[in-house]
């Protein structure tokens, strides 16, 4: 009976996605545990990291009216969608930014509840971009219902700064060497954080254990009183920037 039941359990686990294995013991946040770039960024076809480097700057990736036309795929239980109808009403009441259902809009964003984790492409690129949230974490962290909707207004992770190694040491041992891609930083650029100082509060901060290959810290802040990797919601740099971006 016990080699039976081990048996159930190990199938069980097998058919489980493993970015939702892969270092979910650890505490890592769970759109870090995607094999997306730096976890939960989505690519469009032709588009190259150094877009993705320019984004922030480059204004043909914003959403246009500060509107942000979306649709529901079917797959979410009413509980999954009121948290995020909540993720909208948050941006409605601290940002310009709208949510709007799409009527006959040609750029908009496809939510999908589909078995691949939490992930986004970054800023408007035309046409219907998918936001996915996978059913537990996804949606159950409200950081990380907003996480997911910062990308696709336009903005990446706050550790890939380009002046990132000020503030907190990579420990480049402890990272799966599969995923240590995922820590690049990009070039500074006029408007790259829209002058706001490196923000280890930030929803858009990766965890102390992210990409970890055996469950010690990757990134390690350089205040020993800064706390890293929280998903309750927007740090008030988080708000400076997206108003910032957006002409709020």
């Amino acid at each position: 009976m016990k080699l039976l039941l081990l048996t159930l359990c190990v199938g069980l686990i097998s058919a489980l996605p493993s970015k939702l294995i892969r270092g979910e013991s650890y505490g890592a946040n769970p759109e870090e545990l995607g094999d997306y770039y730096e976890g939960d960024i989505m690519l469009a076809p032709g588009q190259s990291i150094n877009d993705l480097k320019n984004g922030l700057v480059n204004e043909r990736y914003r959403w246009s009216g500060n509107e942000v036309p979306y649709v529901f795929e079917d797959g979410f239980t009413e509980e999954e969608l009121a948290s995020i109808r909540t993720g909208f009403a948050e941006y409605h009441a601290k940002t310009c930014i709208r949510f709007v259902e799409r009527t006959d809009q040609n750029d908009y964003i496809r939510i999908t509840n589909r078995n691949t984790g939490c992930h986004s492409y970054v800023g408007r690129i035309g046409g219907g971009q998918q936001v996915n949230y996978q059913s537990g974490s996804c949606i159950t962290r409200f950081g990380t219902v907003l996480h997911e909707l910062y990308h696709a207004l336009g903005f990446y992770h706050e550790q890939s700064r380009w002046d990132r190694d000020d503030y907190v040491t990579i420990v480049w041992d402890n990272i799966n060497p599969n995923y240590d891609n995922n820590f690049n930083i990009y070039p500074q650029s006029t408007a790259d954080g829209f002058g706001q100082p490196y923000d280890y509060g930030s929803m858009m901060h990766y965890s102390k254990t992210a990409f970890s290959i055996n469950g010690e810290d990757t990134i390690v802040p350089k205040d020993p009183e800064a706390t890293i990797g929280q998903r309750v919601g927007f740090s008030d740099i988080d708000l400076i920037k997206v108003n910032a971006m957006y002409n709020c």
